[in-house]
């Protein structure tokens, strides 16, 4: 039945002008990292439902990592949040990553939870905090440097709640000095990627509102400092594709947080609320791919780290990662099956339904037969999640933790 579903859709996507040669490869080359703090008990500011066998150290949540890859083959490496993971050992962690078959990936430094930063961290007024703050920043690329990873993410909570608070243009100054420092603690291959958000928990103003601060603060900063784009960060009705565009125009766009959002922050499932957004996204990161005059956006394109950043509060951690990384397979194979000479074709000529039903028939296309084709050439379950359910491994966690 897979045989023939598969030659099936081979079929359907000749008749579209769609070959799949090359398709299945980019396929396997997706990666999509996961974050520690996802496979932990979290919540929202109202609650923290305990979620039973969900990880209690960094070590099991680690594990739950390498499950997730180990039934996708997707997730090789795994983020970790200092001071959440923090150890003494950051090279028995990475060996205990290696061990399990993943490795780690970003550093995120945690710059919002210690009762010194009520009032900012590197934007604080007082000096003796801003000096706490950047020599978190400068652990962080000590952990990074251990750990042997290449991305330090970094997103700020802070920001003021009323008028007058503070002195918006010192506060900026205050950053820029902040990050100038930790950029020159910083190893040749490493990226500081930086994130914005246009409010939460600061409610008047936030220090690093959007992309075009971020983008303003990496220029300054040099070429090792990008823009991390995180799904739920922007006000309603914002054309994250077209940021996304830009981003990769100017060279600068260093990941992805990826989420899904109903009203502002929401950290949902990936792809549960507007997946056309998730497509319309890789559309135009494999549309800078194919851009041969401009070989340098083309190498941004092909080095974007993608990570998932998101709130598992009322679901199981890992079958919700699991779905998370899942979805965003499912977008990323429907964007590599555009039609690109047609689209080009409608675009030169002005056709503007033409040029638009390119791309939605894209999108309505149902690539399991593909994915599935895939899986199994790279020895995986067909259905991850389905693998997962049946591995026993949620009642084993039951039974340890």
């Amino acid at each position: 039945m897979l045989d023939r579903a598969y030659q099936e859709f081979e079929k359907r996507q000749q008749d579209r002008g769609i070959s799949l040669n090359g398709i299945k490869e980019k396929l396997k080359m997706l990666q999509i990292e996961t974050p520690s703090w996802g496979y932990s008990d979290q919540g929202t500011r109202f609650r923290t439902f305990k979620q039973p066998g969900a990880a209690r150290t960094v070590d099991e949540r680690i594990q739950d990592a390498a499950k997730v890859h180990e039934v996708t083959g997707l997730c090789p490496s795994v983020a970790i949040h200092i001071p959440w993971d923090k150890v003494d050992d950051y090279s028995q962690l990475s060996n205990r990553a290696a061990s399990l078959g993943i490795t780690i990936g970003a550093v995120n430094p945690n710059l919002f939870q210690d009762e010194d930063y009520m009032l900012g961290s590197i934007c604080n007024h007082d000096s003796r905090v801003r000096s706490k703050a950047v020599a978190h920043l400068i652990e962080c690329v000590d952990v990074a440097r251990a750990v042997k990873s290449r991305d330090i993410s970094l997103w700020f909570a802070d920001g003021t709640n009323y008028p007058g608070q503070a002195d918006l243009r010192r506060r900026k100054g205050y950053m820029e000095e902040a990050l100038a420092e930790m950029y020159r603690s910083m190893d040749p291959h490493m990226r500081m990627l930086i994130e914005y958000k246009f409010f939460e928990p600061a409610f008047y103003h936030t220090d690093l509102a959007d992309w075009g601060m971020a983008y303003q603060l990496a220029h300054k900063l040099g070429p090792q400092a990008e823009v991390l784009v995180d799904t739920g960060h922007h006000a309603q009705g914002t054309n994250v594709e077209h940021i996304v565009a830009y981003l990769l125009d100017e060279r600068r766009l260093g990941g992805f947080h990826f989420n899904a959002r109903k009203y502002a922050d929401d950290d949902l499932i990936v792809g549960s609320m507007n997946p056309y957004e998730l497509f319309l996204i890789f559309h135009q990161i494999l549309s800078a791919e194919r851009d041969q005059a401009h070989p340098l956006v083309q190498e941004n394109a092909r080095n974007i780290a993608y990570m998932i950043d998101q709130s598992h509060n009322i679901e199981p951690k890992i079958p919700a990662m699991i779905r998370s990384v899942l979805n965003v397979q499912y977008q990323y194979v429907k964007a590599l099956l555009v039609n690109w000479d047609l689209l080009a074709e409608a675009q030169d000529r002005g056709d503007v339904l033409a040029a638009e039903a390119v791309v939605r028939e894209a999108f309505e296309q149902d690539p399991t037969p593909l994915l599935h084709a895939v899986r199994e050439e790279m020895g995986i379950a067909p259905d991850p999640m389905k693998a997962y359910l049946e591995s026993g491994y949620a009642e084993k966690l039951l039974q340890l933790r």
